[in-house]
């Protein structure tokens, strides 16, 4: 195993480490709260990513490129997405930030901005700017990002 994919497997770690000691009294959970913050300043600056350690992040999320990863703190991600390189995702002027379905897959250099949702099993195409809301099973492309729907598999 890769040295990155370890550092990215522990960024993910200790995200969900801190969101589980959150809100929990004790002197026990306020030291495992500051190790996990610790430990998130280190992998943050090994992958060269910034993901707040308050975003929601689902189980099964892939980075296998994490450089230039940025998810804004109120960000939901889903279960089982792949997010490439480079990507953004945050909230634009107002409040607000976007919520990822289960099965995404986040193309490198897409922009997922504003308080948008998108849908399970959507694909988010390479610098794609995604500023409205991605239905499930579609593809968006472009800039500005437009949706098109993707044909109903065989069976």
């Amino acid at each position: 195993m890769s040295t990155m994919w370890r550092a990215t497997r522990g960024l993910i770690k200790c995200v969900a480490s801190y969101q589980a000691h959150k809100n929990q009294p004790g002197l026990m959970h306020k030291v495992l709260r500051w190790l996990a913050r610790a430990k998130h300043f280190f992998f943050s600056m090994l992958t060269s990513s910034d993901i707040d350690i308050h975003a929601r992040l689902g189980e099964g999320l892939q980075l296998p490129h994490p450089t230039g990863v940025v998810i804004h703190e109120d960000a939901v991600i889903g279960k089982n997405c792949m997010i490439m390189q480079q990507v953004t995702i945050g909230q634009l002027s107002r409040d607000g930030a976007p919520t990822i379905g289960d099965s995404v897959y986040i193309g490198a250099g897409a922009k997922i901005l504003g308080p948008i949702k998108i849908g399970d099993r959507a694909r988010i195409g390479a610098n794609a700017v995604v500023l409205t809301d991605v239905p499930s099973d579609s593809t968006a492309v472009g800039i500005p990002a437009r949706v098109m729907r993707r044909k109903a598999s065989l069976p």
